[in-house]
């Protein structure tokens, strides 16, 4: 009941029906977030696209200039030398054959996987496993390469992958709430950027439908449309 309550006074400091300029709606999201950990602040979209078009499903990554403030556990398929610099890179675990072994067996306790062309014969055989926790290495998003030590600091920076879900809708966490609220603001606009940057030439009509940001446990604040277009300019 005691964080009903909460919620209930922080969804007062919010007009549903209003849309809010960007840099006023991460102010806001800061002031609303009241639990005791340090919640995640999120972009929520809603595209007009259509996923089930190879070219409208939107997937790729995006470099945010603040990072998400999140710790990510990075591995690495890769042999010989390559693991050797993936691990100079900072990377949380590396290896080939035991860590295949290791995953095929259940184990996920990581964030991103990272794998150099030449292990993705064994790796893609861990699909049921990967792929359903959207952790399978990709081209897409710089997660199969031999440049594992720039793709593990990347991903230490606070690269963050983006994908449409099938209902056209995106989200993406671009901070804390323990951020300043024009770091906030920048992650933001570096994302929003990215994802209009993706437009697909097929795409007709609106593009952004919605956007809004919320904490992990308040309200969300809808963001105006208007001021896409100058934004990151």
């Amino acid at each position: 009941m005691h964080q009903g309550k909460k919620y209930t006074n922080s969804a007062t400091k919010v007009d549903g029906n209003k849309s809010y300029p960007l840099k006023e709606a991460m102010a806001m999201v800061k002031d609303m977030a009241y639990a005791k950990f340090d919640e995640t602040v999120e972009l929520s979209l809603n595209l007009g696209v259509d996923p089930k078009q190879s070219d409208q499903n939107l997937r790729g990554t995006i470099l945010l200039p603040h990072g998400s403030g999140k710790k990510v556990r990075v591995l690495v398929f890769a042999k010989g030398e390559k693991e050797n610099e993936a691990k100079a890179a900072g990377a949380d675990f590396t290896g080939a054959d035991e860590l295949i072994k290791k995953v095929s067996e259940g184990w996920t306790d990581f964030d991103v996987a990272i794998a150099t062309p030449d292990m993705m014969a064994q790796v893609g055989k861990l699909g049921k496993i990967l792929g359903v926790r959207g952790l399978m290495p990709n081209p897409k998003t710089g997660t199969v390469t031999f440049d594992v030590a720039k793709a593990v600091k990347d991903y230490k920076a606070g690269k963050l992958e983006y994908r449409v879900d099938k209902n056209s809708n995106m989200h993406l966490p671009i901070g804390k709430k323990s951020f300043d609220a024009d770091k906030l603001y920048d992650n933001a606009v570096a994302a929003i950027a990215e994802v209009v940057r993706a437009k697909p030439s097929s795409v007709k009509g609106t593009y952004i439908k919605t956007l809004a940001v919320s904490s992990t446990m308040s309200p969300s604040v809808k963001i105006a449309l208007s001021e896409l277009a100058t934004l990151g300019k």
